[in-house]
């Protein structure tokens, strides 16, 4: 028996809203991770076990081709290759759940159509700081991912028999990726209740771990020995490591979407090492991923330094500059706040 997180009031609203509702639209945010797919595309097969036909998962871009084969994944619609039918969809919706994320931005591009339609809204996300832009707000940050908040909300209108084996893959997928393989924030022994009931519905997690991590291209395996070879810094005194990579040996190794995924976790294996950086150059900024272990608050170190945010021992932000101006930002905050920077058991994040 699962703990009842979800509060009462918010089941009831939301369940309503998927009775009367003829049409739906579920939005995923920007660079859809694996449990922003995990939990849109749960939630889609769900609604179409209910008899929902009209249900589209709509995405701001494109994610990486290791998530193609989840089920329904090829029926999602890319905002950046078809714009004017996403809005189209997001404006007619009756109903638009936003999954995996707590403000409108984190849509990219769909921010300003998401805001403006005028649909029933519902929430459903374990970040922190919620915005106030959706009728019902299912927001709770101390759960492992999004996709196990999906679970526990089908679960909690009395619907467990309604998830099929694909909405099952989905949402094992979310929860997987969303702790790197069950590695962090991932403690709580109710996770490991949910991964046994979606055993039930026969999917194979096994297999599901190959097609996810097991499954790349030459080309990424030839860019992650470049990376560590040439690409990793250690700072011994402060134990952490840093990752960079620049546009210009992205396209050297052509990359693709996905391609540096769980690259900010490798350094973690080294003896020593609590905290992981890697600054990405993308078209429009740097990006900054951040991973940590024990007790180091990289949510902290993103939210104060790079204007990010995100959980405990994962988290991210962006930085607008060039990626050795990047560098030397990050350099001066681990300086300021680093691991290394005790006091007793617990962690000080300069006030700047």
């Amino acid at each position: 028996m699962l703990k009842k997180i979800i509060q009462e009031e918010q089941i009831q609203k939301a369940k309503k809203y998927i009775e009367k509702g003829n049409s739906f639209v579920i939005i995923a945010h920007v660079a859809p991770d694996g449990d922003a797919l995990g939990a849109s595309l749960g939630l889609f097969h769900y609604l179409n076990t209910c008899g929902k036909d009209k249900v589209t998962v709509v995405a701001p871009n494109c994610f990486p081709a290791y998530y193609r084969w989840m089920p329904g994944a090829k029926d999602m619609v890319i905002h950046e290759r078809y714009p004017d039918f996403a809005e189209q969809l997001i404006l007619e919706a009756e109903v638009i759940f936003c999954l995996d994320f707590n403000e409108p931005k984190r849509a990219g591009k769909l921010s300003e159509t998401l805001t403006a339609a005028k649909g029933r809204k519902i929430m459903i996300d374990h970040h922190l700081h919620p915005a106030n832009f959706c009728r019902v707000i299912m927001s709770y940050p101390e759960i492992s991912s999004t996709s196990e908040l999906i679970f526990r909300f089908i679960c909690r209108m009395g619907m467990y028999d309604a998830i099929s084996k694909p909405a099952a893959e989905c949402i094992y997928t979310g929860m997987m990726t969303d702790t790197g393989a069950f590695t962090y924030n991932s403690n709580k022994p109710e996770i490991y209740t949910i991964i046994a009931e979606l055993l039930k519905k026969g999917i194979d997690k096994d297999l599901i771990y190959r097609k996810v991590y097991q499954v790349y291209s030459e080309s990424r395996l030839r860019l992650m020995g470049y990376v560590l070879n040439e690409k990793m810094k250690v700072y011994p005194q402060q134990h952490t490591a840093l990752i960079t990579l620049s546009q210009e040996e992205l396209k050297r190794f052509q990359y693709t979407t996905g391609d540096t995924e769980g690259f900010v976790n490798l350094p973690l294996s080294i003896d020593g090492i609590e905290f992981s950086a890697f600054i990405r150059e993308d078209p429009d900024c740097v990006k900054v991923s951040l991973r940590s272990v024990g007790d180091f608050p990289c949510n902290e170190f993103a939210s104060r330094y790079f204007g990010g945010g995100g959980h405990k021992n994962a988290s991210g932000g962006e930085f607008f500059g060039s990626p050795a101006d990047a560098v030397e930002a990050f350099e001066k905050a681990l300086n300021e706040s680093g691991p290394d920077k005790r006091i007793g058991q617990t962690y000080r994040i300069s006030e700047g």
